[in-house]
């Protein structure tokens, strides 16, 4: 994907809808002083750019019953193409994943986990991690807190 040209007007939206993805678009326009329909066009061009992903709801984990956050290091036993295409599909059919990146060094993936408690990451390890197609080893560890969680990007 190429990158997008943005002025200080786009950049100026995209920090807002970053801090709060139900703004208005009479509040967006408002705080970039342009027109409504200015700024719907705007977005409109985010979006069709592929600049503007979506619009996501932020839920509290704790609240919901999962007090753990794990990383998961998984490495493979082969890397052809058939057997990422394998385990990534597997990946994305299983709930408790929240993310995956495929990595470079030791492990061939890198795992975000959510789990309830110890004995619900126990299960996730034996019925989910250690069955997902071609793993030959997991790591896991567990997030004590987040010191600094996903704030968006520095748009500058």
């Amino acid at each position: 994907m190429e990158s997008v040209v943005l002025d200080d007007k786009d950049r100026a939206l995209l920090r807002l809808l970053q801090r709060d993805g139900r703004a208005s678009i009479a509040a967006l326009a408002d705080k970039i002083a342009l027109s409504e329909s200015a700024c719907r066009r705007r977005l409109d061009v985010l979006e069709k750019s592929g600049v503007l992903e979506g619009y996501r709801a932020e839920l509290n984990a704790a609240s919901l019953g999962f007090s753990l956050t794990v990383f998961v290091s998984i490495a493979l036993g082969a890397q052809t193409d058939r057997d990422l295409a394998a385990f990534e599909s597997a990946v994305r059919a299983a709930p408790e994943v929240l993310e995956c990146w495929l990595m470079t060094g030791d492990s061939d993936y890198l795992l975000r986990v959510a789990a309830r408690d110890v004995a619900d990451l126990e299960r996730i390890h034996r019925e989910v991690l250690t069955r997902l197609p071609s793993v030959v080893r997991v790591n896991t560890a567990i997030a004590m807190r987040a010191v600094s969680p996903l704030r968006g990007l520095p748009i500058r």
